[in-house]
């Protein structure tokens, strides 16, 4: 059991579930509400969950102990979340979940060349066919005819 819970598939596997489910909830809560207030509301949710979960496991450090390159990587990261929640739920409020989603999770296409191009990873042939498959896949779910 304790190797499954230190499985990354798993992980992953389970932060898609919750995404599908937030593309679904979101779609329904934005219905009657500005789409930027909606993502507000979302933020308080997730910062009390976060504190939460750091009281619940136990995980709490000092801020003083986060290096500083931590620090400005974290709130830039922050920043990105905040502009990409931002942007989501004003395409959920305008279009369908089922065609915002797909357009949305271009993003594993964007971090690919991203990290190759900042990080310097590198992915084989079968990795890149896999991303252009996502890349089409995106398209043709999104495409309305």
């Amino acid at each position: 059991m304790k190797s499954l819970l230190t499985s990354w598939p798993l992980w992953a596997l389970l932060s898609a579930g919750f995404a599908a489910l937030t593309a679904i909830f979101a779609k329904v809560g934005v219905e009657n509400v500005n789409s930027d207030f909606a993502t507000f509301i979302r933020t308080i949710v997730i910062l009390l969950a976060a504190g939460v979960m750091i009281v619940v496991t136990g995980n709490w450090q000092e801020p003083s102990s986060v290096p500083g390159r931590s620090w400005l990587f974290l709130m830039l990261s922050g920043l990105a979340t905040g502009a990409s929640w931002m942007c989501y739920f004003r395409a959920l409020k305008l279009g369908d979940a089922a065609r915002v989603a797909p357009i949305d999770k271009l993003s594993v296409v964007f971090v690919a060349v991203f990290a190759l191009l900042f990080l310097g990873e590198r992915l084989t042939l079968p990795n890149w066919l896999g991303i252009i498959m996502i890349a089409g896949g995106a398209v043709l779910v999104a495409y309305r005819s």
